[in-house]
Protein backbone atom coordinates (compact mmCIF):
# COMPACT_ATOMS: atom_id res chain seq x y z
CA UNK A 1 0.00 0.00 0.00
CA UNK A 2 1.48 3.29 -1.13
CA UNK A 3 0.67 6.56 0.63
CA UNK A 4 2.00 10.10 0.25
CA UNK A 5 2.03 12.36 3.30
CA UNK A 6 2.11 15.91 1.98
CA UNK A 7 1.71 19.56 2.88
CA UNK A 8 1.46 22.83 0.98
CA UNK A 9 2.26 26.45 1.72
CA UNK A 10 0.32 29.17 -0.06
CA UNK A 11 0.21 32.91 -0.67
CA UNK A 12 -2.98 33.16 1.41
CA UNK A 13 -6.19 31.39 2.38
CA UNK A 14 -8.46 31.87 -0.69
CA UNK A 15 -7.85 29.14 -3.27
CA UNK A 16 -9.82 31.13 -5.87
CA UNK A 17 -7.11 33.79 -5.96
CA UNK A 18 -4.18 32.63 -3.82
CA UNK A 19 -1.66 30.11 -5.12
CA UNK A 20 0.50 27.23 -3.92
CA UNK A 21 4.11 28.30 -3.41
CA UNK A 22 5.55 25.15 -1.81
CA UNK A 23 4.68 21.45 -1.75
CA UNK A 24 6.47 18.71 0.14
CA UNK A 25 5.73 14.99 0.28
CA UNK A 26 6.96 11.82 2.00
CA UNK A 27 6.36 8.39 0.44
CA UNK A 28 5.17 5.54 2.70
CA UNK A 29 4.95 1.92 1.60
CA UNK A 30 2.96 -0.30 3.97
CA UNK A 31 3.26 2.54 6.50
CA UNK A 32 7.08 2.63 6.30
CA UNK A 33 8.92 5.71 4.94
CA UNK A 34 10.78 4.66 1.81
CA UNK A 35 13.15 7.64 1.77
CA UNK A 36 11.54 9.06 -1.41
CA UNK A 37 10.52 12.69 -1.00
CA UNK A 38 9.15 15.55 -3.05
CA UNK A 39 9.98 19.18 -2.33
CA UNK A 40 9.22 22.00 -4.77
CA UNK A 41 8.95 25.78 -4.46
CA UNK A 42 6.54 27.33 -6.97
CA UNK A 43 6.32 30.78 -8.54
CA UNK A 44 2.78 32.14 -7.95
CA UNK A 45 2.94 34.58 -10.87
CA UNK A 46 1.35 37.93 -10.15
CA UNK A 47 -0.11 36.80 -6.84
CA UNK A 48 1.87 38.22 -3.91
CA UNK A 49 2.42 36.52 -0.57
CA UNK A 50 -0.01 37.91 1.99
CA UNK A 51 1.72 39.35 5.11
CA UNK A 52 -0.20 36.96 7.37
CA UNK A 53 0.94 33.97 5.31
CA UNK A 54 4.51 35.30 5.28
CA UNK A 55 4.47 35.37 9.08
CA UNK A 56 3.57 31.66 9.08
CA UNK A 57 5.99 30.20 6.52
CA UNK A 58 8.52 32.97 5.89
CA UNK A 59 8.59 32.47 2.08
CA UNK A 60 9.06 35.82 0.35
CA UNK A 61 8.08 37.07 -3.10
CA UNK A 62 11.76 37.71 -3.81
CA UNK A 63 12.68 34.10 -3.01
CA UNK A 64 10.00 32.80 -5.41
CA UNK A 65 10.89 34.99 -8.40
CA UNK A 66 13.14 32.42 -10.12
CA UNK A 67 11.02 29.33 -9.32
CA UNK A 68 8.94 27.45 -11.92
CA UNK A 69 5.19 28.07 -12.18
CA UNK A 70 2.74 25.34 -11.17
CA UNK A 71 2.06 24.37 -14.80
CA UNK A 72 5.74 23.46 -15.20
CA UNK A 73 5.84 21.14 -12.16
CA UNK A 74 2.32 19.61 -12.24
CA UNK A 75 3.42 16.45 -14.06
CA UNK A 76 6.30 15.97 -11.58
CA UNK A 77 3.82 16.22 -8.71
CA UNK A 78 1.38 13.77 -10.32
CA UNK A 79 4.19 11.33 -11.10
CA UNK A 80 5.38 11.36 -7.49
CA UNK A 81 1.89 10.76 -6.08
CA UNK A 82 1.08 8.16 -8.71
CA UNK A 83 -1.64 5.79 -7.52
CA UNK A 84 -0.96 6.49 -3.83
CA UNK A 85 -3.30 8.03 -1.31
CA UNK A 86 -3.01 11.79 -0.75
CA UNK A 87 -2.71 12.29 3.04
CA UNK A 88 -2.71 15.76 4.62
CA UNK A 89 -3.61 17.46 7.88
CA UNK A 90 -6.75 19.48 7.17
CA UNK A 91 -6.78 17.98 3.70
CA UNK A 92 -9.80 20.07 2.68
CA UNK A 93 -7.54 23.13 2.65
CA UNK A 94 -4.66 21.52 0.76
CA UNK A 95 -6.82 19.67 -1.76
CA UNK A 96 -8.83 22.84 -2.41
CA UNK A 97 -5.62 24.51 -3.54
CA UNK A 98 -4.31 21.44 -5.40
CA UNK A 99 -7.52 21.02 -7.41
CA UNK A 100 -7.77 24.76 -8.07
CA UNK A 101 -4.23 24.69 -9.52
CA UNK A 102 -5.09 21.63 -11.65
CA UNK A 103 -8.27 23.32 -12.92
CA UNK A 104 -6.27 26.36 -14.06
CA UNK A 105 -4.17 24.19 -16.37
CA UNK A 106 -6.96 21.90 -17.54
CA UNK A 107 -6.17 18.81 -15.43
CA UNK A 108 -8.89 16.78 -13.66
CA UNK A 109 -9.27 17.06 -9.87
CA UNK A 110 -8.09 14.51 -7.33
CA UNK A 111 -11.24 12.69 -6.18
CA UNK A 112 -12.15 12.46 -2.47
CA UNK A 113 -11.69 8.67 -2.36
CA UNK A 114 -7.97 9.21 -2.98
CA UNK A 115 -7.62 11.56 0.02
CA UNK A 116 -7.15 10.90 3.75
CA UNK A 117 -7.53 13.79 6.20
CA UNK A 118 -5.46 13.23 9.35
CA UNK A 119 -7.24 16.11 11.09
CA UNK A 120 -10.55 14.24 10.79
CA UNK A 121 -8.81 11.09 12.02
CA UNK A 122 -7.39 12.96 15.02
CA UNK A 123 -10.77 14.48 15.90
CA UNK A 124 -12.36 11.01 15.96
CA UNK A 125 -9.50 9.54 17.97
CA UNK A 126 -9.07 12.50 20.35
CA UNK A 127 -12.46 14.27 20.44
CA UNK A 128 -11.39 16.55 23.29
CA UNK A 129 -8.43 17.83 21.24
CA UNK A 130 -6.43 19.89 20.63
CA UNK A 131 -5.55 18.35 17.28
CA UNK A 132 -3.18 20.73 15.56
CA UNK A 133 0.02 19.18 14.21
CA UNK A 134 2.03 20.68 17.08
CA UNK A 135 -0.47 19.37 19.64
CA UNK A 136 -0.37 15.86 18.14
CA UNK A 137 3.43 15.90 18.18
CA UNK A 138 3.29 16.65 21.91
CA UNK A 139 0.67 13.94 22.46
CA UNK A 140 2.77 11.29 20.74
CA UNK A 141 6.16 12.44 22.01
CA UNK A 142 7.45 13.52 18.59
CA UNK A 143 10.21 16.13 18.71
CA UNK A 144 9.13 19.24 16.78
CA UNK A 145 11.39 21.69 18.57
CA UNK A 146 13.07 22.55 15.24
CA UNK A 147 9.74 23.73 13.77
CA UNK A 148 9.98 27.50 14.17
CA UNK A 149 8.21 28.18 10.84
CA UNK A 150 5.79 26.12 8.79
CA UNK A 151 7.51 24.32 5.91
CA UNK A 152 5.91 21.82 3.54
CA UNK A 153 8.60 19.13 3.75
CA UNK A 154 9.26 19.47 7.49
CA UNK A 155 5.53 19.41 8.25
CA UNK A 156 5.17 16.33 6.04
CA UNK A 157 7.93 14.54 7.96
CA UNK A 158 6.26 15.35 11.29
CA UNK A 159 2.84 14.37 9.98
CA UNK A 160 4.19 11.04 8.75
CA UNK A 161 5.28 10.22 12.31
CA UNK A 162 1.94 11.38 13.72
CA UNK A 163 -0.02 9.38 11.13
CA UNK A 164 1.89 6.18 11.93
CA UNK A 165 1.16 6.67 15.63
CA UNK A 166 -2.53 7.36 15.01
CA UNK A 167 -3.01 4.12 13.06
CA UNK A 168 -1.50 2.07 15.88
CA UNK A 169 2.14 3.03 16.25
CA UNK A 170 5.15 1.55 14.53
CA UNK A 171 4.21 -1.98 15.61
CA UNK A 172 1.12 -1.72 13.38
CA UNK A 173 3.42 -2.09 10.40
CA UNK A 174 4.60 -5.54 11.52
CA UNK A 175 1.40 -7.19 10.30
CA UNK A 176 0.48 -9.09 7.18
CA UNK A 177 0.81 -5.93 5.10
CA UNK A 178 4.57 -6.08 5.55
CA UNK A 179 4.77 -8.96 3.08
CA UNK A 180 5.58 -6.37 0.43
CA UNK A 181 8.93 -5.72 2.18
CA UNK A 182 10.75 -9.00 2.84
CA UNK A 183 13.67 -7.34 4.58
CA UNK A 184 11.43 -5.55 7.05
CA UNK A 185 9.42 -8.70 7.73
CA UNK A 186 12.58 -10.71 8.34
CA UNK A 187 13.81 -8.17 10.86
CA UNK A 188 10.45 -8.33 12.64
CA UNK A 189 10.55 -12.15 12.78
CA UNK A 190 14.15 -12.12 14.05
CA UNK A 191 13.22 -9.70 16.83
CA UNK A 192 10.32 -11.95 17.84
CA UNK A 193 12.57 -15.02 17.90
CA UNK A 194 15.09 -13.15 20.06
CA UNK A 195 12.33 -12.22 22.53
CA UNK A 196 11.14 -15.83 22.72
CA UNK A 197 14.68 -17.09 23.29
CA UNK A 198 15.20 -14.53 26.04
CA UNK A 199 11.95 -15.56 27.75
CA UNK A 200 12.96 -19.23 27.57
CA UNK A 201 16.33 -18.44 29.11
CA UNK A 202 14.57 -16.94 32.12
CA UNK A 203 12.66 -20.17 32.90
CA UNK A 204 14.15 -22.22 35.79
CA UNK A 205 14.73 -25.92 35.11
CA UNK A 206 13.14 -26.69 38.52
CA UNK A 207 11.41 -24.52 41.17
CA UNK A 208 13.41 -23.10 44.04
CA UNK A 209 12.94 -24.77 47.40
CA UNK A 210 11.39 -23.02 50.39
CA UNK A 211 13.58 -20.34 51.89
CA UNK A 212 11.90 -20.63 55.33
CA UNK A 213 13.99 -22.02 58.15
CA UNK A 214 12.69 -24.95 60.20
CA UNK A 215 12.10 -22.70 63.24
CA UNK A 216 10.05 -20.26 61.11
CA UNK A 217 7.92 -23.11 59.76
CA UNK A 218 7.28 -24.42 63.27
CA UNK A 219 6.33 -20.94 64.51
CA UNK A 220 3.81 -20.62 61.67
CA UNK A 221 2.23 -24.00 62.46
CA UNK A 222 1.98 -23.08 66.14
CA UNK A 223 0.20 -19.84 65.26
CA UNK A 224 -2.31 -21.59 62.99
CA UNK A 225 -3.05 -24.14 65.71
CA UNK A 226 -4.22 -21.32 68.01
CA UNK A 227 -6.77 -19.97 65.49
CA UNK A 228 -9.53 -22.38 66.49
CA UNK A 229 -11.89 -22.83 63.51
CA UNK A 230 -9.16 -22.83 60.91
CA UNK A 231 -11.05 -22.61 57.62
CA UNK A 232 -8.71 -21.38 54.97
CA UNK A 233 -5.75 -21.46 57.40
CA UNK A 234 -5.85 -25.25 57.50
CA UNK A 235 -5.15 -25.32 53.78
CA UNK A 236 -1.91 -23.42 54.38
CA UNK A 237 -1.05 -24.93 57.75
CA UNK A 238 2.43 -25.70 56.60
CA UNK A 239 4.33 -23.06 54.63
CA UNK A 240 6.27 -25.91 53.01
Amino acid sequence: MREIIFDTETTGLDNRADRIIEIGGIELFNHFPTGNTLHIYINPGDQKVHPDALAVHGITDEFLKDKKPFAAVAEEILAFFGDGKWIAHNATFDMGFINAEFARIGLPPILPDKVIDTLSMARRKHPMGPNSLDALCRRYGIDNSHRTKHGALLDSELLAEVYIEMIGGRQAAFGLSISGQPGQAARGEMAMEDDMAFAAALERPRPLGSRLSQSEAQAHEALVAKLGEKGIWAKYASPN
